[in-house]
């Protein structure tokens, strides 16, 4: 088992005496700190001998939960929150398992940020390690215990630490050894030394950071191998939020050279990199390794000792450290992703073209029933490959994205619409070029999609060399040739399909998995409805979502309706929050019957709506996006209410809602943009 070794080795240690624990920290032994129930939820236990809180099913039905609120916080500098905890459940793995989330709550922000989540029962406490970056807001921290099936289902808290630093750095000295697990081998692993542990029968050394028997270190020792060439792991937390920099630790290694000493990392996906290895032994003293090491997207740092003879002797690790400061004073800055992204608004930011061919143009065009407006906002700018005035087929350009360093995961994602072609297949596909232009590979390409609909593309690359990325449309004869439109690229770190990728804030609502928080008063044929592809009723409605293409939006089917009856959509409850906050949303109102678009603000204790925002008749054949800027100190509920207009041809759809803190930030540039756009631009304060 993963844990086993050092979940033991926790057992063995003692608690460091009564010390003031930092803030956002409780070890649950007499109180909880600070971190209050919520009234409005069940109440978390405080168990009688102190050591944690808990709540369980014994006084509780499947599905309710308790939420746990931590009093104002602060983070100034880089962070580490880490919680001691244990979920538990009836014999028979239930499919329906308890829940444990962790979100923070900032002050200008109306919904709460869920950080880290975890439904996978235990019988033994569990480690969870979250990297908080330095942030000048004030935060609480949340956390919740929804609970599962089964009538001995529970959740159990019994430490939560904020400490200053980073998840990755270590010196061994706590209890729960930060974080660090070994993976168990039945043949050789690493195990906590000093503190006047003396088991081994090699001659161990005093720790590096209080140099003396009292200090703790780990260490691997080759008289517990049974065979060679067996390797033991110690496993650092995963890193969640991207980190550059100097990764430091103290290394000691008994006089032999039938060891091997490695540092590693291993992403999401399970992939190794070497980045470190021992090349000689060095003194018989504690010896200082600094590692460049960079995480842009969820990482572990492994820590590898394998015995390939049997003088292998002990090797001991202690006082790992990390400084976002290059190592050796080099200056080389992290690759940023938003280099390689693009809207087209502007110009083509880091992309360029060759000079064979019409190539791409950046166009903005007035949508309408044989091309559609930009995907960004639907009044913009996007790149055309106009095909149809080539003076012969095969490539029509080629469109080059800025170097990518290599050795580095990325995720590609873009949106196009393909016009005019008989046949699709390969009309437009992405390349990988290494930076010489020698090597190239196909890494997609279309093959069938709806006609004169953005769709959403992504793909998840990884090339040793530093590479391009290069878009290419291609005409395949003079008789059958059609545009390609492209627009929103951008390049992303990690997987596109990652495990670790936390669900949508509160915040957002794309529709694609439910209605997530939107609630109706009514159901019924008249109500909103979630669809995906085109409505039923011709020359009316969306294609498809502004998602992706083929995902899911919400509107009104007119044709269930008659004129002037009324749909409403109710957001959660936001939080009043000081400061201005932004709604965007895309909208379609498209169909010679359309009504009206209205958005509402609701305060709570009020029956009285005030109007934030209002669209009347048909307004584009494309997904448009609209901008909300409004104050509110209350709690308040946003509604999106759709009326039906005077014939069938009036459905009205919504997709993508994002609440977000703080003003708009394009709303300074849209409003030069032209006046039929200038709507959009409200602000109102309650």
């Amino acid at each position: 088992m993963l844990l086993r070794g050092v979940l033991l080795a926790m057992q063995a240690l003692q608690l460091a005496g009564a010390v003031d624990l930092p803030a956002g920290s409780c070890a649950f032994e007499e109180n909880t700190c600070g971190f209050d129930s919520v009234l409005a939820f069940l109440p978390w236990i405080l168990n009688e001998e102190g050591h944690y809180i808990y709540v369980d099913t014994s006084f509780a039905k499947q599905g309710e939960k308790a939420v746990l609120l931590s009093s104002d916080l602060q983070a100034e500098e880089w962070s580490c929150l880490r919680l001691v905890y244990q979920i538990t459940t009836s014999s028979g793995s239930p499919s329906d398992t308890s829940r444990l989330n962790l979100y923070v709550r900032f002050e200008d922000e109306s919904f709460d940020r869920l950080l880290w989540s975890a439904k996978e029962p235990s019988d033994s406490w569990l480690i969870a390690s979250l990297d908080l970056q330095n942030s000048s807001k004030k935060f609480k921290l949340l956390v919740e215990g929804v609970l599962g099936q089964g009538s001995t289902a529970s959740i159990a808290l019994f430490e939560i630490k904020m400490t200053t630093g980073y998840c990755i750095e270590c010196d061994f000295e706590e209890n729960h050894l930060c974080g660090y697990v070994n993976r168990w081998n039945p043949n050789v692993n690493w195990f906590v030394g000093g503190g006047n542990i003396r088991k081994s029968p090699s001659i161990l050394p005093q720790d590096h950071t209080f140099k003396s028997e009292l200090g703790h270190y780990m260490y691997v020792d080759s008289v517990y191998v049974k065979h060679f060439q067996e390797v033991a792991q110690l496993i650092s937390p995963k890193t969640t939020a991207p980190m550059s920099g100097c990764l430091s630790f103290y290394y000691q290694l008994q006089q032999g050279n039938d060891n091997s000493f490695s540092l590693y990392t291993r992403d999401a996906a399970g992939l190794y990199e070497e980045i470190w290895k021992m090349d000689q032994p060095g003194n018989a003293a504690w010896n200082l390794a600094e590692v460049e090491f960079s995480a842009p997207y969820p990482m572990e740092v492994i820590f590898e000792v394998a015995f390939n003879g049997p003088k292998g002797g002990y090797v001991a690790l202690d006082d790992i450290s990390f400084s976002p400061v290059h190592c050796q004073n080099q200056t080389d800055l992290p690759f940023s992703a938003m280099e390689a992204s693009c809207n087209f608004e502007e110009d083509l930011c880091n992309f360029y073209q060759d000079k064979e061919g019409p190539g791409w143009t950046r166009v903005k065009v007035k949508p309408n029933m044989y091309r559609a407006g930009d995907h960004t906002s639907g009044v913009g700018y996007y790149l055309l490959a106009n095909t149809k005035f080539t003076s012969q087929p095969g490539y029509i350009g080629r469109l080059y994205g800025p170097s990518l360093p290599g050795n580095l995961q990325y995720c590609l994602r873009f949106y196009y619409a393909i016009y005019g072609f008989l046949k699709m297949s390969d009309t437009l596909a992405v390349y990988i070029f290494e930076e010489n232009h020698v090597v190239q590979e196909k890494i997609w390409s279309v093959l069938e999609s709806p006609r004169g609909v953005w769709m959403q593309a992504e793909i998840t690359f990884k090339k040793p060399m530093p590479t391009k990325v290069v878009f290419m449309s291609l005409c395949k004869s003079f008789w059958d040739c059609g545009l390609v439109a492209l627009d929103d690229i951008t390049i992303e770190l990690g997987s596109c399909s990652s495990p670790e990728r936390l669900p949508p804030a509160p915040g957002e609502c794309t529709f694609e998995q439910d209605e997530c928080a939107f609630t109706q008063e009514r159901r019924n044929r008249s109500s909103w409805h979630r669809r995906r592809g085109e409505t039923p009723t011709s020359y009316t409605g969306p294609k498809g979502d502004h998602t992706t293409g083929v995902g899911y939006y919400m509107y009104i089917e007119a044709s269930h309706m008659v004129y002037g009856q009324k749909a409403q959509l109710l957001s959660w409850p936001l939080r009043g929050v000081t400061g201005k906050q932004c709604l965007t949303f895309f909208y379609h109102m498209y169909g010679a019957g359309t009504g009206l678009l209205s958005v509402y603000l609701k305060r709570e204790g009020e029956s009285e709506e005030s109007l934030l925002w209002r669209r009347r008749g048909e307004q584009s054949i494309s997904w448009l996006r609209a901008l909300i800027e409004y104050s509110c100190e209350r709690q308040h509920q946003v509604i999106f209410e759709a009326i039906r207009g005077l014939s069938i041809r009036s459905d009205i759809a919504i997709d993508d809602i994002k609440f977000q803190a703080g003003p708009c930030a394009e709303m300074e540039d849209l409003t030069q943009q032209s006046s039929g756009y200038s709507e959009d631009l409200n602000e109102i304060e309650f």
